[in-house]
């Protein structure tokens, strides 16, 4: 979660919010078998799957809440987090793409979107600065896709809760997607000045 410069860092790694990011991280195989366990023959647990991801929405929200609250922000949790959050996007993705949930060009541009972002870690880590921190606005748009995706997955039934699921998981997704794009292109605006102001002191 994000937090604000003026509290005091720890490298601390046995902390209560990274146990939970920690465990967060390893529901993300467990997340993703659970989803395409119906495209190897298996039984349909979406149910499972939606139960993973709900602890993982309340896992996310606590480890950046107990980290303010106890003075518990370190470094490894500011990137522990951020991970999490990808790596949960990344295998939803890949499962309700797999399984014809999802379209492949709205995979494809989130996807195209995480790559622009990895160029740009590259850019800034060749000018000696950190990665980018995580803003508001990148962190709504994680959110959005968080509400998104599961209400899609549950949209893959039948019944007037399926239709209610896949009409609010497209709203999600249609807002994440964008506010996820606004917030990769802030990041670029960013990347480009501080580049700039180098290229100026030099």
């Amino acid at each position: 979660m994000e937090v604000q410069e003026t509290r005091v860092q720890t490298d601390r790694v046995l902390t209560i919010p990274n146990i939970l990011s920690m465990a967060r991280l390893l529901g993300v195989p467990l997340f993703l078998w659970l989803i395409l366990l119906p495209e190897f023959g298996g039984p349909k647990v979406d149910g499972w799957a939606l139960l993973v991801l709900a602890l993982s929405g309340v896992s996310d929200y606590l480890d950046g809440k107990l980290a303010r609250r106890w003075n518990q922000v370190s470094s490894l949790g500011r990137i522990l987090d951020p991970a999490a959050d990808r790596l949960y996007i990344l295998s939803t993705l890949v499962g309700l793409t797999w399984r014809g949930i999802l379209p492949l060009w709205l995979t494809a541009a989130l996807l195209a979107r995480d790559l622009m972002l990895l160029v740009m870690v590259g850019i800034l880590r060749r000018h000696g600065y950190p990665p980018p921190q995580v803003n508001f606005l990148g962190k709504a748009a994680t959110f959005n896709l968080m509400y998104a995706f599961p209400l899609l997955l549950l949209s893959d039934g039948e019944g007037w809760l399926a239709s209610l699921a896949e009409v609010f998981g497209w709203a999600f997704a249609g807002w994440g997607t964008t506010l996820y794009w606004w917030a990769g292109i802030l990041y670029v605006v960013q990347v480009r000045r501080l580049v700039k102001a180098d290229a100026v002191a030099d």
